[in-house]
């Protein structure tokens, strides 16, 4: 069978999407405002019908406020269809599950997906943490099963993480990031490392807060604002942690730490464990780092601001934006020297995904990166252990 794509233009090639939850709404809402018929489907009864019935409404209101116009609200519309099985989808020039991270559940799903398929149907998965080499193996054609990482929500994020696996053919990646690009998103390309780009990079920026509040540094809400006014963040890694919600953010994070072998670096805080195993989840629970109003206000959030400038302006071990920075820098520089993603494409990603003032290789130019060296030097001696130890490519550079 020939693929769809070479029978009609992309933008108007049929897309399905696998799994109704907010993430594969999201996507299916990008794809059917990009001009694609877009078939949804879920295990769940009525759930696909459900997400359409939600979306028809979203891209009402969109065009209610003047987001959108009337007529493009009604064809985006037109395009969203629910499909009852995996098996009953028409031939797509892309498939993208969003299904619960569950590795036997996606293989299990890809294969089905394989065996109904075209043979150049790309094949993708928006998994944030698994691995997607693992999803594709013995599948037959495995080159055109692929990542594509969206981030939440779908419709206003514009980066796209486009992950390949070890079969992953130069083709397939090529057109999926030509395809997403056509949707208005920024693809930034990687290979199946633990956790892609944004969400191995981002470890240390929840990680060392975490670490400085439980080692009574300074109360959360401080920690917060230092990051924030003196470090150009736009949310504190403790905030946001709850607005994420520990229990997921906790998940990502021991994902990493498993899959590179319980590297100390990314090792989940004693701090968070004891939130999730209290049932404080964040703002989902009424109750994380914080405690929250009915309007999802926090009510125990009031920083010491003189504090918060002592701390960014002192000693790297006490500091947060440095210690943070540091980290990330050093995290950035390694990802790169292995060669799982470009220094430009790390940059993107982190600006983009996390909406970090700056991208972490370029920050690292900018302080100096012998001054970032120094920094995790004085931090491998305050905390042994190795979380702190100087990437390779870290320790060339200041040696060269």
């Amino acid at each position: 069978m020939s693929s769809p794509a070479r029978q009609t233009s992309v933008q108007h090639a049929p897309v399905a999407v696998v799994g109704a939850g907010a993430m594969g709404s999201g996507i299916a809402q990008v794809a059917a405002q990009a001009g694609h018929p877009v078939h949804i489907v879920d295990a769940v009864d009525g759930a696909a019908a459900a997400a359409r019935d939600r979306l028809a409404a979203t891209l009402q209101r969109l065009a209610d406020r003047g987001k959108t116009t009337q007529d493009h609200a009604a064809s985006a519309t037109a395009n969203l269809h629910v499909v009852d099985r995996p098996a009953d989808l028409p031939a797509c020039t892309l498939v993208i599950e969003a299904v619960r991270e569950d590795l036997a559940d996606k293989r299990a799903l890809f294969a089905e997906l394989a065996a109904h398929q075209p043979a150049d149907t790309l094949l993708a998965t928006n998994t944030s943490s698994l691995d997607v080499s693992a999803i594709a193996a013995g599948l037959d054609h495995p080159g055109r099963v692929l990542g594509l990482h969206f981030f939440n929500p779908p419709p206003l994020m514009r980066l796209v993480e486009v992950v390949h696996g070890e079969a992953t053919d130069e083709d397939s990646l090529a057109r999926a990031t030509e395809l997403v690009r056509t949707w208005g998103k920024t693809p930034v390309r990687c290979t199946s490392t633990p956790g892609f780009i944004v969400n191995r990079v981002a470890r240390p920026f929840y990680g060392e807060a975490q670490r400085m509040v439980e080692a009574g540094v300074a109360d959360p809400a401080t920690i917060d604002l230092a990051l924030r006014e003196h470090g150009g963040f736009r949310m504190g890694p403790m905030e946001l942690t709850d607005l994420i919600g520990q229990d997921v953010n906790l998940a990502v994070g021991t994902s990493v730490w498993e899959q590179t072998g319980r590297d100390p670096r990314y090792e989940p805080t004693g701090y968070q464990r004891r939130l999730v195993a209290e049932g404080r989840l964040g703002r989902k629970s009424g109750r994380g780092v914080f405690r929250y109003d009915a309007s999802g206000q926090p009510l125990d959030a009031a920083p010491d601001a003189q504090l918060a400038q002592a701390l960014a302006t002192g000693p790297v071990v006490t500091n947060p934006v440095a210690r943070t920075v540091a980290m990330l820098v050093n995290e950035a520089l390694d990802l790169v020297d292995r060669g799982e993603a470009t220094a430009e494409d790390v940059d993107t990603a982190m600006r983009l995904g996390t909406n970090y003032p700056k991208g972490p290789v370029a920050w690292g130019r900018e302080v100096g990166l012998d001054v970032v060296a120094d920094q995790l030097r004085e931090l491998d001696a305050a905390f042994r252990g190795g979380r702190y130890r100087l990437s390779p490519a870290l320790a060339a550079a200041v040696r060269a």
